[in-house]
């Protein structure tokens, strides 16, 4: 739970830096989804998948176990906001018809999370978890970025559960029968401010400056400088979007 409580702290800074995903992520899955009653998007954060299955979902129950993240999330009439964890909920048995996990699946208790799931999930419930990998913008400023990632952080700072994201979770547990789905991806018109607040919202920066009383960015900063140019420069950043899709009851 450690590192839970570093999303926790820097909730703003997630909502300005990172990205957004994409509209047709939520239209694969409202048309894929027999009934657009309730939805509920576990682990959401400051909202952002909430608000958009919004526009499709009569209700949607939006749940997240840090209460900042609930405090800043985007705010709409058919949206229920919970403090919860996600593997006990409130939410009544059989009443969802599609359950969205974010970039947070492998924070989970697996056993006790797909419990949960199998009781809140309608007969013909879908279930969709979905995260994104390292971001690219070229060879020279991906180089500076994966040192960061890989050498300075690495295994010492990331934690285990990280692994599940940079094998596209291929890995993960996921008990449902799935569903092959088209690619996605994420894209944001970043600044080098915008990525050096992107990188400062990683956990295992957060992790390194919490045993260090260093932050790690600036050891990369000035070379990251270097190959930036000018720094009101723009790129498009991407991020491969991994999807894992299903039914949960195999009827």
């Amino acid at each position: 739970m450690a590192y839970i409580q570093h999303f926790s702290h820097q909730s703003s800074e997630y909502l300005q830096y990172r990205p957004m995903y994409p509209d047709e992520l939520y239209e694969y899955l409202a048309s894929n989804t027999q009934n657009r009653d309730i939805a509920w998007d576990c682990a959401t954060g400051n909202g952002q998948a909430a608000v958009k299955l919004a526009d499709y979902f009569n209700k949607v129950i939006a749940t997240d176990i840090s209460q900042e993240q609930l405090d800043i999330a985007i705010r709409k009439e058919n949206i229920y906001y919970e403090c919860c964890l996600a593997e006990k909920t409130s939410i009544p048995s059989s009443t969802i018809d599609l359950i969205t996990i974010a970039q947070a699946l492998h924070w989970f208790n697996f056993e006790e999370f797909y419990l949960e799931v199998n009781r809140i999930a309608k007969q013909d419930a879908m279930i969709a978890a979905w995260s994104y990998s390292l971001g690219k913008i070229n060879s020279t400023i991906d180089s500076v970025i994966e040192d960061l990632y890989e050498n300075i952080l690495g295994d010492a700072y990331w934690p285990k559960e990280r692994r599940f994201i940079d094998d596209f979770y291929s890995n993960i547990p996921f008990p449902f029968k799935r569903i092959k789905t088209p690619k996605f991806k994420l894209q944001k018109i970043m600044n080098l401010e915008m990525v050096v607040g992107y990188l400062n919202t990683w956990s295992a920066v957060k992790e390194y400056q919490k045993q260090n009383s260093l932050n790690p960015v600036h050891l990369i900063k000035e070379e990251l400088e270097k190959v930036w140019g000018d720094p009101k420069k723009e790129y498009v950043m991407e991020w491969p979007l991994h999807l894992l899709f299903g039914k949960v009851h195999d009827v």
